[in-house]
C-alpha cells in the first residue's frame, strides 16, 4: 500500500503512463494499471493517507544512538537498544519479549502485544503498578537512526521493574505453571543487574569508569547471565522430537506438548551419546548416579567441549532424520555416517535397531 501511495502521490501525470517516453515494466506497470483503474476520488484519498502517514512519522521521536547490529547482549539473548533524542533509553519490543521467553503476538503496540496480555493476566496484574502498566500498554513508537520503518520499544527501566513484579507474583504462588520459565529468567536478570550495578558504583566512586574498557560492564553481565541461564537453555531442538515422532509413526504434535514416550530416552542414548565419544554414555550415567539430585545427561557435559560437540552431532542427526523415510532407514544412515563407538560397520540392522 505504501508503495502504491508513493507512486500515486508523486505525479498525477503518471496515471497516463507518461514516463518521458520510457516503457513501464514490472511492478511499476502493475501500479500504473491499478492507478488508472481508480476513480479520481480514490486516488486523492490514497494520496492524502500517504501524506498523513509521512507527517505522523516525522513527528515521532528519533533515536540518536543505537543499532540492530550492536544489541544489548545478555547471555545468548540479544536485545536491540537505542537512546532517543530526549535521552530516553529504549529496548526493542521484539527483543524484550524474546529475552523473557515470550512469543510475540500480532501487530505492534498493546493490541497485539504478548507483554500487555501477560501483564494483565490474573496472576500478575496485582503486582503491576499503574506506571509500569501504562508503559507496557503504550510502547514508544520511534524512528531508528537512518530512518526506515518506525519501531516499537519500551523504556529500558521497564525490564527491571517487570522482573520485580514477576518475582513477587511467584513468591505468592500466583503464576501459572507455563509462566515459571519467565520467572526463572527474571531472577537471573535481576541478580545480574545487581552485580553489574555494584561494580558500576564502585567504578564511579573510584574514578575507574574513565579507564575501564567501553564494554566492560556488558561483558560482566553477559558472562554472569550466560552461566546462570545454562540449565534452562534448550539443548535438544524441537525438530529432533518432531522428526523422532514422525520416524516412529506417532502423531505430532501430541495432545500434551510435553509428552515424550518413555522409550525415547533409550533411542536418544543410542542416537546421541553412544555415537559422540567412546564410553561417554556409561560415564555420564555413573556421574548421574553419584549425585543425589538427578539431572539430564547432557547437563553433565562440559561447556567448552561437550556441549559444542553435542550441538554439532544433533544438527547432523536432525538433517539425517529429515532425509529418512522411516526409523529403520534413519538408523541405516546413522550407522554409516555416525557409527556407534566400538561397533563395526554393518550392512544389516541389529535387533536393537528395529
Amino acid at each position: 500500500m505504501l508503495r502504491q501511495v508513493k507512486y500515486i502521490a508523486s505525479s498525477n501525470s503518471k496515471f497516463g503512463c507518461d514516463m518521458g517516453g520510457a516503457e513501464i515494466t514490472g511492478k511499476a506497470k502493475g501500479g500504473a494499471a491499478r492507478a488508472k483503474s481508480m476513480s479520481p476520488e480514490r486516488r486523492s484519498e490514497i494520496a492524502k493517507q500517504g501524506a498523513l502517514a509521512k507527517a505522523e512519522n516525522a513527528r515521532l521521536p528519533k533515536a540518536t544512538h543505537g543499532s540492530d547490529d550492536h544489541p544489548l547482549k545478555i547471555g545468548d539473548i540479544e536485545i536491540p537498544c537505542y537512546v532517543l533524542e530526549d535521552g530516553t533509553r529504549v529496548l526493542s519490543q521484539r527483543g524484550l519479549l524474546k529475552g523473557l521467553g515470550m512469543s510475540r503476538g500480532g501487530g505492534g503496540g498493546a493490541g497485539g502485544d504478548r507483554l500487555a496480555v501477560f501483564a494483565a493476566s490474573k496472576g500478575l496484574k496485582p503486582f503491576i503498578n499503574n506506571e509500569l502498566l501504562t508503559a507496557i500498554e503504550k510502547p514508544i513508537r520511534f524512528v531508528r537512526p537512518g530512518g526506515g520503518t518506525p519501531a516499537f520499544g519500551y523504556p529500558a527501566t521497564i525490564l527491571a521493574d517487570l522482573c520485580d513484579a514477576v518475582l513477587a507474583a511467584r513468591q505468592e504462588s500466583a503464576l501459572l505453571a507455563q509462566q515459571a520459565h519467565i520467572a526463572e529468567k527474571c531472577e537471573i536478570l535481576v541478580r545480574g543487574f545487581a552485580r553489574v550495578g555494584i561494580i558500576a558504583l564502585v567504578d564511579e566512586a573510584t574514578g575507574y569508569q574513565k579507564d575501564r574498557a567501553k564494554d566492560a560492564l556488558a561483558q560482566i553481565l553477559e558472562a554472569f547471565v550466560a552461566k546462570e541461564l545454562q540449565p534452562y537453555v534448550r539443548t535438544f531442538p524441537a525438530d529432533y522430537y518432531e522428526q523422532l515422532f514422525r520416524l516412529r509413526g506417532l502423531p505430532y504434535p501430541p495432545d500434551n506438548s510435553k509428552y515424550r514416550p518413555q522409550y525415547f530416552g533409550v533411542l536418544t542414548n543410542d542416537i546421541v551419546y553412544k555415537r559422540i565419544a567412546p564410553g561417554l554414555l556409561a560415564e555420564l550415567k555413573r556421574e548421574n548416579a553419584k549425585d543425589s539430585k538427578k539431572g539430564r545427561l547432557h547437563q553433565r557435559l562440559t561447556t567448552d567441549t561437550g556441549h559444542p560437540k553435542l550441538r554439532e552431532h544433533l544438527a547432523s542427526a536432525v538433517t539425517i532424520m529429515k532425509l529418512s523415510k522411516d526409523y529403520q532407514d534413519f538408523i541405516v544412515k546413522m550407522n554409516m555416517i555416525h557409527p556407534r563407538y566400538g561397533d563395526t560397520l554393518s550392512l544389516e540392522l541389529d535387533a536393537a535397531d528395529q
